[in-house]
């Protein structure tokens, strides 16, 4: 089940790979998860001392957190990785233009992980290709439902 999702990585990014990732959590954190108050958007991956950490993943704290805890919203959250896709994933970064990129946020069973995706960021052009197939679908789609409608009568 999803959580949240980075709707802006596909758009400004071409995914190459997909890894699921374990996420380091405060019992407060996993609570306000599951009330839905996270926000993705803006978050990114950081590799550092052969470790991957998550920033920007924003978990807002509940009013009914426990008074002893100080919830920090924007606390950078460690990730869970085999060793060895971790090593590959230093490899590929450390090429020219590739990226980590945090896609969603999901349960899976009680735990909650992250699907991380290797990246290469896009150019400007891209992007507007990516618009323009974008509005050609959605027209496509609302010649047909017209056709359909009209029983293929113009």
């Amino acid at each position: 089940m999803t959580i949240a999702e980075n709707r802006k990585a596909h758009f400004n990014y071409h995914i190459e790979e997909r890894f699921e990732a374990g996420i380091v959590l405060e019992g407060w954190e996993v609570k306000a998860i599951r009330d839905g108050q996270v926000q993705l958007t803006d978050g990114y991956v950081v590799i550092k001392d052969g470790e991957l950490f998550l920033i920007g993943l924003r978990i807002n704290a509940l009013r009914s957190a426990s008074t002893h805890v100080r919830p920090d919203a924007d606390r950078t959250k460690k990730l869970l990785m085999q060793r060895a896709q971790i090593r590959r994933l230093i490899g590929k970064t450390e090429q020219k233009g590739y990226t980590l990129v945090p896609l969603n946020l999901h349960f899976k069973g009680s735990y909650v992980k992250v699907d991380v995706a290797l990246a290469k960021g896009k150019a400007e052009h891209d992007k507007r290709n990516t618009v323009k197939e974008r509005e050609w679908e959605r027209e496509k789609g609302r010649l047909m439902r017209h056709k359909v409608s009209s029983g293929g009568k113009d």
